[in-house]
């Protein structure tokens, strides 16, 4: 299907200081836009203006919750290129997405052609400045008006740009996290593995019961023993004990994370043992506490890679490596940014030139 391209009248100032700009809240010029109705298919795929989105109040998406969306980014490299990041991975996992939501697939092929189209004609808004970049959010939601729990016949797939800072305001300084023990937000079975907003909003009454105790992230224990790690709220996670990585065996309640495949690759380039297994709260808090466990960090799209400064569970606290962010995490995140913004040499090809 070819894109048709409808650029707006007029176009919105650019921020001047992108050291201001915080993340997912200044929106570009234009958006990409696809619908889909039973029978006919995806139809009228174009970049127009960036706008509000008509809907009815009876709109599908309102009343049931079929809603999925990515998140990449888009860099500006210091040879004037912009780059996508394992663009064909979110095109794999969003169409993953909507099997499980009963929604219809995108050609990858679409989805990678509206990114690029769409990017290149936003490049004046990637930010240059180190830890920035253009945000982009894929989303598909069902659009068929009327009341009635069913898979909806109509749908809108868009892309939004935001040029962002850091998704945390204190950058690579090391987060502190509460070990959820009463609420969960995925089981097996589930959604928890699609990229879906149902999983967020279940995990809203935790995150904000654990940010007024002065807590930056929820870590997600499994729904049935409430005993294995799984998940923070907005970001896989990863330990460094005793020398070896782990993390979470992949499961219908762990989203499978591009940036937690990317780091796990990046570490076994290094020599880094890597195990993804069920790994139980009480051996992370008794690795802790004797110093086997010498680093933590997130990985995700929005924050790259957040190092872990403090777990919390049940009352009891263990400092990790001193609340600082540790030399494998340091060496990951640079090898990491690096490639994505063209400054380290990509070995495996997940760079895609816009």
């Amino acid at each position: 299907m070819k894109i048709v391209v409808n650029k707006a009248d007029v176009l919105k100032p650019k921020p001047t200081d992108e050291s201001k700009l915080g993340f997912g809240k200044i929106f570009t010029d234009h958006m990409f836009m696809v619908e889909y109705e039973k029978g006919r298919g995806w139809f009228a795929p174009r970049v127009q203006p960036y706008q509000n989105i008509p809907m009815d109040p009876a709109s599908a998406v309102l009343h049931y919750g079929q809603e999925i969306f990515e998140g990449l980014k888009a860099y500006h490299a210091a040879n004037g290129n912009i780059l996508l990041f394992r663009p064909q991975d979110n095109a794999k996992r969003l169409n993953r997405s909507a099997e499980r939501m009963c929604m219809p697939g995108i050609e990858e092929e679409l989805f990678i052609e509206a990114l690029k189209t769409l990017v290149d004609i936003e490049r004046g808004w990637v930010p240059r400045s180190a830890g920035s970049s253009l945000y982009l959010r894929p989303t598909m939601i069902a659009n068929d008006v009327g009341l009635g729990v069913r898979a909806s016949n109509a749908y809108l797939f868009y892309i939004i740009c935001a040029p962002s800072n850091a998704y945390y305001p204190r950058g690579l300084a090391p987060i502190r996290i509460y070990v959820e023990d009463q609420y969960v937000r995925a089981v097996k079975g589930g959604t928890g593995y699609a990229k879906t907003g149902g999983n967020y909003a279940s995990s809203l009454k935790a995150a904000s019961e654990a940010a007024a105790k002065g807590y930056e992230q929820v870590l997600w224990l499994d729904g049935l023993e409430r005993k294995y790690v799984e998940e923070v709220g907005a970001m896989n996670i990863m330990f460094l004990l005793d020398g070896k990585l782990l993390t979470a065996a992949l499961g219908s309640s762990i989203l499978p994370g591009v940036t937690r495949d990317s780091v796990i690759t990046l570490a076994k380039d290094i020599g880094i043992s890597v195990e993804e297994r069920d790994i139980s709260i009480a051996e992370l808090m008794e690795a802790g506490k004797n110093g086997k466990l010498q680093e933590a960090f997130g990985t995700g799209t929005a924050a790259v890679v957040s190092p872990v400064g403090e777990l919390t569970y049940k009352g009891e606290s263990v400092t990790i490596n001193k609340g600082e962010i540790g030399p494998l995490t340091r060496k990951l995140y640079d090898t990491l940014t690096g490639i994505q913004c063209g400054a380290v040499e990509d070995k495996h090809g997940w760079v895609v030139k816009v």
